[in-house]
């Protein structure tokens, strides 16, 4: 029986990795949903039944992740490549926060929005939205982490974006142009749905971008440059007007590690939540 190739392995893992996600927040979001009310004891009642499900997603999704880059190295000739083993303190423990304190966010964002004059109704869909976004970046992070473990006990030494299904924003299309060292975690943005693959010399998307160079996809990194000047009116070879610096960093979140996101944004700090 032929051996499947190492894009239907990818395309295969990122078909999983949304399904995990769609159905823990699908479970979330209808707890949600199934409340009259955000007093403090309907709160601890929806962590209790959340927070569980969000843990259990991320050791799952960090499973998934571990046998991917290991089968997707051995379809690449690699020797003596095993699954790395879970970590679950690691892939669930990566905000540094209690998870009880974490999911009691969505109830804060309706208790602002109620104290802002908005409805009921509002209140609880902006708190739906925060909910859904939560879980959403917690399973990204799990998989982020797992995938840094299983790259380095792999042996590989850098790692590409893939992009998520559907419509992908611009700072994850320019990020998967580029190649990235293990190590530096995959950058994120709340939501993401993207995954990595691994870049070593002999493959054949590495051997055809001029061995090391940072750049692996000239052509979408171009063309994804071009529609940004045209949203922002004008163009600039060299990247200085508009100064393509204010539109895409990566920089350090609090909780999420290595972040995309665009300069004007403003993370909430402690005092915030």
């Amino acid at each position: 029986m032929a051996q499947p190739s190492p894009d239907l392995v990818i395309r295969a893992h990122r078909a999983a990795m949304a399904q995990v996600r769609d159905r823990v927040a699908a479970y979330a979001l209808t707890a949600w949903a199934a409340q009259r009310s955000y007093r403090d004891a309907d709160v601890d009642r929806l962590v209790r039944l959340i927070t569980p499900r969000v843990e259990a997603g991320q050791v799952q999704v960090a499973n998934l992740t571990a046998v991917y880059i290991a089968q997707v190295a051995a379809l690449r000739g690699a020797k003596g490549v095993q699954a790395a083993l879970v970590d679950r303190a690691v892939v669930t423990g990566g905000r540094g926060i209690p998870a009880a304190d974490v999911y009691r966010r969505p109830a804060t964002e309706v208790y602002t929005a109620l104290a802002q004059g908005k409805s009921f109704g509002v209140a609880k869909e902006l708190g739906a939205a925060r909910l859904g976004s939560l879980v959403r970046t917690d399973l990204q992070m799990a998989q982020v982490r797992q995938a840094d473990a299983s790259y380095r006990s792999a042996g590989v030494r850098f790692y590409q974006r893939i992009l998520g299904p559907g419509n992908n924003c611009a700072l994850c299309v320019i990020a998967s142009t580029q190649r990235y060292r293990v190590g530096d975690l995959l950058p994120i943005h709340p939501g993401c749905g993207c995954s990595t693959d691994d870049l070593e010399p002999g493959t054949p998307v590495y051997a055809a971008r001029d061995g090391g160079e940072r750049v692996i996809d000239p052509k979408l990194l171009e063309d994804t440059h071009a529609r940004v000047a045209q949203f922002a009116g004008e163009a600039d070879r060299g990247g200085r007007s508009p100064d393509y610096r204010q539109l895409i960093v990566t920089r350090e979140h609090g909780e999420y590690g290595p972040t995309l996101s665009w300069r004007s944004d403003r993370f909430t700090g402690p005092d915030d939540l």
